[in-house]
C-alpha cells in the first residue's frame, strides 16, 4: 500500500491528481473491499431489511475547489419523502435502464436534484459499491465540479444544498461511531455532525469508505 497523501495540502491541482491516482489504484482491488451497513453490524448481513435481489443505485461525491480548500456538495432531503425524509444525502438515486452505468446515473440524478449540469463535472473514479440494509447496491462516483454555478434544488426532493470542507470529512477524529436500538438489538453506524447538519447512516458510511480508500 502506498503512503497516504497529506490531508492538509488541498490546494492547486496536487490534491486532485493524488485523488485520481489513489482511486485508480483502489479500483484494481475494488472487489476485495467490503463496504456497507453490515460492516459495523456483521450479524445483519448485507441487505438486512430486503428480501429481493439488490437494487442498483449511484450517488455523486461532488468536490469543488474553494479558496479555503476543496468542499463536498451534500443535500438535505425534504421532509415529506417516503424514505430518508429530512436526512443529509449525496445527490443520487436508482440506476435507470436507460443509464449507461453508474457514472451517467449519478450525473443525471445530480442534474435533476440540484441543477448541476453533467458537463460541469469531471468524473475521477468510483468507490467500491456500498451495500445498504434497505437493499441497495450503491456505487459512489467521485467527481470534480469544474464549473461552479448556483445550485437549483428540486423542491420535490431537496430542501437545501450545502457544502462541507473535504478536510473535515477526511479527518477520522470526526468519524463518530454511534448506535440505536433496532428490532430489539443495538445497531451501529457512523455519524459526522457538522454544525447544524447531522450526517449519518449511509451518507456517513460512504464518506468513511472514501476515507478508507484514499487515506489508508
Amino acid at each position: 500500500m502506498t503512503a497516504p497523501f497529506e490531508t492538509k495540502t488541498f490546494s492547486g491541482e496536487n490534491w486532485l491528481g493524488d485523488l485520481r491516482a489513489r482511486l485508480d489504484e483502489a479500483s484494481v482491488h475494488e472487489e476485495e473491499r467490503d463496504t456497507g451497513d453490515h460492516v459495523l453490524n456483521p450479524d445483519l448481513g448485507p441487505y438486512a431489511r430486503w428480501e429481493g435481489p439488490p437494487r442498483d443505485a449511484a450517488v455523486l461525491i461532488g468536490i469543488m475547489e474553494r479558496v479555503d480548500g476543496p468542499s463536498v456538495v451534500l443535500t438535505q432531503r425534504t421532509g415529506h419523502l417516503k424514505s430518508h425524509a429530512g436526512q443529509v444525502a449525496f445527490p443520487g438515486g436508482k440506476i435507470d435502464p436507460t443509464d449507461n452505468g453508474p457514472v451517467e446515473a449519478a450525473l443525471r440524478e445530480a442534474d435533476e436534484e440540484i441543477g448541476l449540469p453533467p458537463g460541469h463535472v469531471e468524473p475521477l473514479g468510483n468507490l467500491a459499491p456500498y451495500l445498504t440494509g434497505s437493499g441497495y447496491r450503491v456505487v459512489p462516483v467521485v467527481g470534480a465540479i469544474r464549473e461552479i454555478s448556483p445550485f437549483h434544488p428540486n423542491p420535490g426532493e431537496v430542501e437545501d444544498v450545502f457544502e462541507v470542507p473535504l478536510d473535515f470529512l477526511m479527518n477520522p477524529a470526526n468519524h463518530q461511531k454511534q448506535s440505536r436500538v433496532w428490532q430489539g438489538k443495538r445497531r451501529y453506524f457512523y455519524a459526522m455532525p457538522f454544525g447544524e447538519r447531522y450526517i449519518w447512516g449511509v451518507t456517513a458510511g460512504i464518506i468513511r469508505s472514501l476515507y478508507e480508500t484514499v487515506y489508508r
